[in-house]
């Protein structure tokens, strides 16, 4: 037999669309005992060139024909022929697999309709992430370039036994190459492109005896941004990012294999996390962005809560037309937005902020496995440690300063004694530290940082314009360690046997929002509680500002303890029939400290801790409170049992039927923080997933034709659903119905030619009842809502008549309110607010007709229960008019996918040359970023739709002699599409605009690699 090229090779043996195996179950047979060290590549069929990789889906090595599990699983070789560069690039070839970054520092892969739709420090992934059969926490393992990897192995399905507790929606699983015994090895590959992308990896396997060896291997990307800033005409989202990885391999007795592993990765940079905003702008300012569409704009900052509370109209409630007259603007007049320059290109931004960028990673592992003839035992254990803080621009915007000159200027005219004395004292501070060269200087802003003192204790930057920026950061440790013993009998009995601890310690998980006009709200609602405690005769109170003056979401500490003790059968029932049944129970324990703050208290500019000092706790709902006891302590326990059961039946040598069913589970949790004055459930249940599976895999014409097919049906209990309240994210629980089909084939009719196909079907229906409030349209539909911008935290309520249909009866009333709080009726708020009746909101708004208002939330909801009967009967709801869901598409979930791709070998000559064109596209159709698809009336169902993309890519590779070194021209992304992988809808109180995240751009460039 003539042998096949490395390169051909791989592209047979890869997963899904590469051309290997769909995810098609085959002999149900026992697992194999752990074969020893081998290349990927096995068993090799000589009429067709196809053969098969071996895989550790069942926890021991075995062939990917005979796993009963929904699996794919790619070489090395087939990563870099299809060029899968990165874990984001293998949704480009997997059926009913979707993968996005997430709008603080995450990311999620969406396995058949089941992803990562909770937000929070205490969620669980509902794909388990794994590098060498050990799970992962709080990776950033997705920010990576594949390098000296063995194989990357997608479980798809519930994996409730051997992989547990947070694999809802399946497992992915690194398997990096270990050391070689006895052989000296080494490979360097570079790489050029444009943007000016520099590549390296390259790695070196050192005999250091006759059974032990040692291998080093890492990798290096360095390059410009993606983005443009027109700002400063600079290049933003760059990477400047390495890693290194050393393992060791020791073989004392033909029976023990020893492995060690240790890696770092570092990445220091500007990465964007959020690509680009869409808005279409709200003119009104009570939505901030309109729910017809999703266009080049930037939201009306009138609409946010730095908008409201800097307004002259909130001030004025607070202090009189003194204290109005330090307002920012108008909530009536332009927003500070309103012109800015969004270009209609997700590739350029107009940002006076530069994002920062910084992760670190650390994992090591060891791992003891050992055969005692009939039995063999692995034992491994895990250490990780990562962190990250990421900063960009809250608004991709800039701030136009010029609106704000009377509200600086009153600040200046105040500290310099043009109000007396009293005034002067208390604004004094307030103006230094904001705008120590006068209100034509810099703007100072404060820092993100612990003390919650921010510009005010001297931790803060200046500069030309208003900054307004966001932080995220966190720090996680987890310790790991697992123990599976498993049978390698001759009859038709085996088992497997296992157990495993996790505990996982993950402290500050914090997100900061800083920006100029919090520290202005802050600093003067400080002067005024200084001022009203000064003139009700506590004359000692000393000049104050509200700390902390940004907002700041603090996860404290987060503990998971977690064990697991799961097992499996495998019986022969007859010589074709097989059955494995598994069970798994499962036992977490998580404790969480918690607290949320913004503007929330008064503080003394001489404290050195915000929340340390003496007035913490004694101007708020709760005058207990004092210092850590702002901190909210929660406890969270689950224990479940899980399992899978599987029939395979071996038709023929060539022909599989199977048929499964498997139980997931995921854990609940604690909600983020809200602040005392949101009133949410601060818990979330478990997840989860009955699984039923049938498919059919099959071998034709002599092995040069394979054809797989598999179909399931989901029964999908208590998802987890993330919505934002209040400028945090809750999440809800709603029950699913999925099923899909996933059909692929691989066609090598000569050896030298291969072609592969794959299509998807996913089917995704929220299957209950449930009634939520789209932020997008709190109005829910109703043309008699009145819509109302609470000025006093920049949240929407919404106002509706209890009789249906009396619209007339709500704005009256609305402006009855109103009035009443110009004219000082309403105790708490000051007279001469000038707040409006209700307005229209513009044609093809995507509104109902419903009508929106500024006011306050708490007064309307007073005056509802005491004079609503004279409007006809009002009701003030909270989170706006609900919705049904039921029905809905689950988000991430396109309707179908299909790949195909083609390659061909060239011999060159007669002495090893040859030459290897590739070229693979894949189409994905459409979804939707929100579970609320298009409920409202109007072209809501626009702005939440995911459109559908193609993505191509090209190569041509020149293998010289013996395949020891190559030279590689690619194009990646060939027609340049700035596809959206995810969207995420921020809160009511930032102005409701959309956050999207894309694949890369178009790239191209030239590689080439030596191997010794």
């Amino acid at each position: 037999m003539r042998p096949i090229n490395n390169f051909t090779r791989a592209m047979l043996v890869s997963g899904v669309s590469a051309a290997a195996l769909l995810s098609m179950p085959a002999a149900a047979q026992a697992p194999a005992a752990p074969p020893a060290p081998a290349p990927a590549a096995a068993a090799l069929d000589e009429s067709s060139g196809i053969d098969d990789i071996i895989v550790t889906a069942q926890r021991v090595g075995q062939s990917l024909q005979d796993v009963p599990i929904a699996v794919s699983a790619f070489t090395a070789e087939a990563l870099e022929k299809q060029q899968i560069d990165n874990p984001s690039d293998l949704q480009l070839t997997l059926p009913n697999v979707t993968f996005t970054k997430s709008n603080f520092t995450g990311s999620t892969f969406t396995i058949r309709g089941v992803g990562d739709l909770c937000v929070g420090g205490t969620c669980d992934s509902a794909t388990a992430i794994h590098a060498n059969d050990l799970p992962l926490f709080g990776t950033r393992l997705f920010e990576t370039e594949f390098f000296d990897i063995e194989r990357v192995e997608v479980l798809r399905g519930p994996q409730g036994t051997l992989f547990g507790r947070n694999a809802t929606a399946g497992v992915v699983n690194f398997i990096t190459a270990k050391p070689v015994l006895g052989e000296f090895k080494a490979g360097i590959e570079g790489e050029y492109g444009n943007y000016e992308s520099y590549k390296a990896k390259g790695f070196i396997n050192i005999p250091l005896g006759e059974n032990l060896s040692a291998r080093v291997a890492g990798t290096y990307l360095k390059r410009d941004g993606y983005t443009k800033n027109l700002f400063d005409n600079s290049r933003i989202d760059d990477r400047d990012q390495y890693a290194i990885r050393g393992s060791l391999r020791w073989k004392p007795t033909d029976a023990t294999t020893i492995d060690l592993m240790g890696y770092y990765f570092r990445e220091s940079d500007n990465r964007l996390r959020i690509q680009k905003q869409l808005c279409d702008r709200d003119p009104t300012g009570i939505l901030g962005c309109l729910p017809s569409g999703a266009a080049y704009g930037t939201t009306n900052n009138n609409a946010t809560f730095v908008g409201t509370l800097s307004s002259r109209e909130f001030l004025t409630t607070q202090g009189g037309a003194a204290i109005g007259a330090l307002g920012l603007g108008s909530l009536y007049g332009p927003d500070t937005y309103q012109g800015n320059v969004n270009p209609a290109d997700p590739r350029v931004v107009n940002t006076d902020f530069t994002p920062t960028y910084f992760t670190d990673e650390i994992q090591a592992q060891a791992r003891i496995t050992h055969d005692f003839g009939g039995v063999s035992i692995k034992i491994s254990g895990q250490y990780q440690q990562n962190q990250l803080r990421s900063s960009q621009d809250y608004n991709l915007s800039v701030t136009n300063r010029a609106l704000y000159a009377q509200g600086l200027g009153t600040l200046a005219a105040y500290a310099g004694g043009a109000g007396g004395a009293a005034l002067a004292n208390v604004f004094r501070p307030v103006a230094s530290a904001l705008i120590p060269n006068g209100p034509t200087g810099q703007l100072c802003s404060s820092l993100p940082e612990p003390t919650g003192t921010g510009v005010f204790g001297g931790n803060g930057v200046c500069s030309a314009t208003a900054q307004d920026y966001d932080r995220s950061s966190y720090k996680n440790k987890a310790y790991t360690g697992e123990a599976v013993l498993s049978s390698q009998f001759d009859g038709a009995f085996n088992f497997l046997l296992g157990a495993i601890y996790n505990r996982v310690e993950t402290t500050d998980v914090d997100y900061y929002v800083n920006a100029f006009g919090i520290d202005y709200i802050a600093g003067v609602l400080g002067a005024a509680t200084a001022l009203g405690q000064q003139g009700a005769g506590n004359t000692s109170f000393p000049p104050v500002y509200l700390g902390s003056p940004f907002f700041r979401n603090n996860q404290k500490d987060f503990t998971l303890k977690s064990y697991g003790i799961f097992g499996e059968a495998y019986y022969n029932l007859t010589d074709t029939v097989k059955v494995t049944v598994g069970v798994r129970y499962n036992n977490d324990k998580k404790f969480v400290r918690q607290r949320t703050a913004l503007a929330a208290f008064p503080v003394p500019y001489s404290a050195t801790d915000a929340f340390n000092s003496p007035f913490v706790g004694s101007f708020d709902a709760d005058p207990g409170r004092a210092g850590n006891q702002l901190f909210q302590e929660r406890d969270a326990n689950f224990s479940e049992f899980t399992g899978r059961a599987v029939v395979d039946w071996k038709i023929t040598d060539d022909n599989l039927l199977y048929a499964s069913y498997s139980r997931g589970y995921k854990s609940g949790g604690v909600n983020p923080p809200l602040s005392p004055v949101f009133a949410v459930t601060d818990s979330f249940d478990p997840e989860f997933i009955d699984a039923f599976e049938v498919g059919s895999k099959n071998s034709f014409l002599d092995g040069t034709l394979r054809l797989n097919a598999t179909a399931f049906y989901y029964k999908y209990k208590g998802l987890q659903l993330s919505r934002i309240v209040a400028r945090t994210s809750v999440n809800d629980n709603v029950n699913a119905n999925i099923y899909g089909l996933e059909i692929d084939a691989i066609v090598a009719p000569i050896r030298a030619l291969v072609l592969n196909f794959g299509i998807s079907y996913l089917h995704t229906k929220v299957a209950q009842d449930k009634f939520l409030s789209n932020p997008r349209d709190p109005s829910g539909g109703r043309s008699d809502a009145v819509i109302i911008k609470d000025i006093a935290n920049g949240s929407n309520c919404t106002v509706v008549p209890t009789t249906a249909g009396n619209a007339a009866g709500a704005n009256a009333f609305v402006g009855f309110v109103n009035n009443t709080i110009n004219a000082g009726g309403i105790p708490g708020l000051m007279a001469g607010a000038g707040l409006r009746a209700p307005t229209a909101f513009p044609a093809g708004s995507g509104i109902n007709g419903a009508t929106g208002a500024f006011s306050v939330c708490a007064a309307l909801t007073g005056v509802a229960a005491a004079a609503g009967a004279n409007f006809g009967g009002i009701q003030v709801l909270s989170e706006g008019q609900t919705v049904n869901i039921k029905g809905n598409e689950l988000p991430q979930s396109p309707n179908y996918k299909a790949s195909a791709g083609i390659q061909y070998t060239a011999d060159v000559g007669s002495n090893g040359w040859s030459v290897v064109p590739r070229f693979d596209i894949v189409l994905t159709g459409d979804s939707f970023g929100s579970v609320f698809n298009g409920d409202t009336p109007g072209q809501t169902k626009l702005i939440n739709r995911i459109p559908s993309y193609t993505i191509m890519n090209a190569q041509i590779q020149l293998n010289g002699p013996g395949e020891r070194w190559f030279v590689r021209g690619f194009v990646q992304n060939l027609g340049d599409n700035d596809a959206v992988t995810g969207q995420y809808v921020t809160d009511q109180s930032s102005g409701l605009f959309t956050n999207i995240f894309t694949l890369e751009p178009r790239r191209y460039g030239i590689a080439a690699g030596v191997k010794f």
